[in-house]
């Protein structure tokens, strides 16, 4: 039986993880058809602009699930509870490790410079975000934005790990050290 797929916005995850999986150039239509059980005709009514506007829209999901439920909560909810509920978040988001982020993939080939400002802007938002919490938790400006800029490296480093390893307990070994990192106690 056929998928229903009624809206845009309801192929967009699927697309999201077709990239994951295939990487920006290896994502060709035919294998997005594929997994998105759409044909190219149903794909390019939903985006006239092809594969570049479907991984805009992909990124555009990920800047707005992280905004959600990280970034605004960062700068908005209580410092402590903010920053956990991110380490959170993330370990969910990233089921441990075992999913990648397309951002940080996008990030590592030519892909970033057709792409560069949803690249550079999510993490940066990231780092501003968790910068802005930490901040207010007590840490100077500088301190509070190197501890973010490592916070988020080392997150991307530990999705890496924990792929190349095959071992999701790396990536909840070294969550756990950055959230201890962020700790004021």
């Amino acid at each position: 039986m056929a998928r229903l797929i009624a809206e845009r916005h309801d192929v967009v995850p699927a697309l999201g993880e077709v990239f994951r999986r295939f990487g920006f150039e290896g994502a060709s239509i035919a294998r997005i058809t594929a997994h998105t059980k759409l044909g190219k005709g149903s794909l390019y009514h939903f985006f006239p602009g092809g594969k570049d506007e479907m991984a805009e829209a992909v990124l555009g999901h990920i800047r707005d699930w992280f905004e959600t439920e990280v970034f605004i909560p960062l700068m908005q909810e209580p410092p402590a509870q903010a920053i956990e509920s991110m380490f959170a978040s993330v370990e969910q988001y990233f089921h441990s490790g075992r999913r990648i982020c397309l951002v940080g993939a996008f990030a590592m080939d030519e892909t970033r410079d057709r792409f560069s400002k949803a690249v550079g802007g999510y993490f940066q938002r990231w780092i501003d975000a968790l910068g802005s919490a930490l901040s207010r938790a007590g840490m100077t400006e500088i301190e509070a934005e190197n501890v973010a800029t490592e916070v988020v490296g080392g997150i991307q480093g530990a999705i890496v790990l924990a792929r190349a390893l095959d071992d999701d307990q790396r990536f909840t070994v070294i969550i756990k050290g950055l959230a201890q990192r962020c700790r004021m106690d």
